[in-house]
Formats: C-alpha cells, sequence, structure tokens
C-alpha cells in the first residue's frame, strides 16, 4: 500500500523504515503468492496495475478491521467490561446479591452479570462444566476441580405466626418443634441440615408442607399455616416480618454458605470484584 501510495519504493522503504531492496522485494513475493502483477512503472513512478488497485481496495479494508478490532479490545485490556456468571440459591439471589450487583456495576458499569437459580449440587454441576464462573452456595460443596471458600456462618431460626401466643419464649428445642405444624425446604443442603438437627434429638418429623422458596413460606407462616425453620439471611429487610415471630433453635444451628470456583478458573476483574463484594457484603 505504501508504494502504491507514494508512487517509489524508496518512499515506501523510508516511511517503514526498511531497506528500498526489502521492500521491492516484499512486492515481489506478494506478486508470486498471488500469480499477478501489482505494481508497475510509468516513467519513474510506481503505480498499482489493475491487479493492484483491487487488491488496495481489500487491503484498505482489511486495515481498518484491524484498527477497529484493536480499538474494541481496549475495553477488555483496561478489564472495563466482560461477563460473570453466578450460580446461586433463592435466598441468597434475593437478599444477598442485589447490593453486591449494585456494588460491582457501580465501579464496572460494562460488566455483565448472569444469575442463575438452583440447587447446590446443580449449580456445582455447571460450574464444573465452565457454564458458570462463579458459585454461592450452601455447603459442604465438593468436586476435585473445586476451590471451596467458606465465608459465612448463617443461623437457623424457628419462625412462627404472630397471632400465636408463645409468653416470652426466645428459642425453642426441637421436640417442642416436632410438635407444632412444620413447613420444610423440600430438599438441598439446608433441608438436610434440619433434618440432621432433629434426628440429633431423637425427633422425627412429618412436614405438613414442602416448599423450593422461602419466600412462599414466610408468606404461609404469617398467614397463620405453621411453623418453619429458615435461615437468618432470609429475614433481611423482610417486608412480612410483622407477621411472624422469630427464635432462636436449642442448640443452636448454622449453615455455612461459601464461594465456590474452578480451581483453574481465570480470575478476571469482574469476577475479582464479584467475589470481594459478597465478601464484604456478609461482613460488612
Amino acid at each position: 500500500m505504501d508504494v502504491a501510495e507514494l508512487g517509489s519504493f524508496t518512499a515506501a522503504a523510508e516511511r517503514t523504515g526498511l531497506t528500498q531492496p526489502a521492500v521491492s522485494l516484499q512486492v515481489k513475493h506478494l506478486e508470486q503468492h498471488l500469480g499477478v502483477r501489482l505494481i508497475e512503472r510509468i516513467g519513474r513512478k510506481a503505480q498499482p496495475t489493475p491487479a493492484g488497485h483491487e487488491l488496495l481496495r481489500h487491503g484498505r479494508r482489511i486495515e481498518k478491521d484491524v484498527i477497529d478490532a484493536s480499538e474494541s479490545m481496549a475495553p477488555h485490556k483496561a478489564a472495563a467490561v466482560g461477563r460473570v456468571r453466578i450460580g446461586t440459591g433463592a435466598t441468597a439471589c434475593i437478599h444477598l446479591l442485589p447490593p453486591v450487583i449494585a456494588k460491582v456495576k457501580g465501579s464496572m458499569p460494562g460488566l455483565e452479570i448472569v444469575v442463575r437459580v438452583g440447587n447446590t449440587e446443580d449449580i456445582l454441576r455447571d460450574l464444573e462444566a465452565n457454564s458458570l464462573d462463579l458459585a454461592l452456595v450452601t455447603l459442604p460443596a465438593s468436586g476435585r476441580s473445586l476451590e471451596v471458600e467458606p465465608i459465612y456462618d448463617d443461623e437457623l431460626v424457628a419462625i412462627a405466626p404472630a397471632s400465636e401466643s408463645h409468653d416470652d419464649a426466645t428459642s425453642v428445642d426441637a421436640a417442642f418443634l416436632g410438635s407444632r405444624n412444620l413447613l420444610l425446604f423440600e430438599g438441598g443442603n439446608t433441608r438436610r441440615l434440619t433434618d440432621g438437627w432433629f434426628a440429633a434429638s431423637a425427633v422425627r418429623v412429618q412436614p405438613a408442607m414442602e416448599f423450593g422458596s422461602v419466600e412462599a413460606i414466610k408468606q404461609l407462616v404469617g398467614a397463620g399455616l405453621g411453623w418453619s425453620l429458615i435461615p437468618r439471611l432470609a429475614l433481611r429487610q423482610s417486608e412480612g416480618a410483622a407477621t411472624f415471630r422469630t427464635f432462636h433453635l436449642r442448640p443452636a444451628l448454622t449453615r455455612a454458605l461459601g464461594l465456590v470456583v474452578r480451581r483453574d478458573k481465570h480470575l478476571s476483574r469482574g469476577l475479582r470484584e464479584t467475589m470481594q463484594a459478597i465478601r464484604d457484603e456478609v461482613t460488612g
């Protein structure tokens, strides 16, 4: 392109910082590769042949595409854009992630954050398949390719309809709850923890109803349909708090929440900032 634009091999060599023979050799090799004559001399001036003009048209388009591609990489080089795919449970999605996402988007407006809600087993399977970048789940979480970081111990509490009389009690035990109408989670690690807590006190429970949504449980308890055991995290900014009372469990029961990533996962700026924002949220 320089030879055609400047009309001289010597001038093209000066522009590119090469020698005149080196420029001539490059043009010769290109002509041999394409099988056509690209440059012809008209007097003292080098001019493109019709094939050279055609190649110049493609060359200018290619040069523009290369420049555009290079410019489009600038935000990625500065780590200002990207995507983070998070898998988590419904409780964390509702009560924990909104301020986290707002904080991360505030510092990285171009970052795309995708949240997928599911149980721990499904989330970890997708994480291992690399269809998710990060999991925030109830532990335990196992997998040879996974790195697990416990970040938060979430107390489980009992909730009861505010309409019931509970005297001045502040805590309840497994025997007491076993005699109540119970609304429990239908599966997952939190339900397994709950079942184990009852079993440790030799209390056998048969829940009246089972749900996959802690929000549904809260609404039904508030409506007077029974008691439940839920994570305290689910009580953050709870709109229905006036419709039920909260009790500590005796003995205490907690579930551990953890961040999980693949060991070989590249921690982009967006992923690092998302993980730190989650840590800050649970500790602050």
